[in-house]
């Protein structure tokens, strides 16, 4: 395996709970929100990105849209990270 190999970031998505879905608006439409995008950056950061469908239906966009600051969606995020690095590590015969 080549040392100067770049990763530039690993992600998983994640189900957001009923009870933790919450609604934004973009350009007059309003989406439901329900999967978390979250990506290990580099630098051991994650940055989180929430998508949803417009509410009224059809065969609308999957548009990305801001995490807000709320403790259970952080909690959600730390235990889903939890768990890939749990499923990762079993994988890799290391868990």
């Amino acid at each position: 395996m080549s040392s100067d190999l770049e990763v530039s970031a690993l992600a998983i998505n994640v189900t957001i709970p009923q009870s933790l879905r919450w609604t934004d608006t973009r350009r007059g439409e309003t989406f439901r929100l329900t999967t978390l995008n979250v990506r290990l950056l580099p630098d051991g950061h994650l940055a989180v990105k929430a998508y949803g469908r417009p509410v009224a239906g059809g065969r609308g966009a999957y548009v990305s849209f801001p995490v807000p600051d709320n403790p259970e969606l952080a909690v959600l995020v730390a235990d889903a990270a939890g768990r890939a690095g749990a499923l990762w590590a079993a994988h890799r015969g290391l868990g």
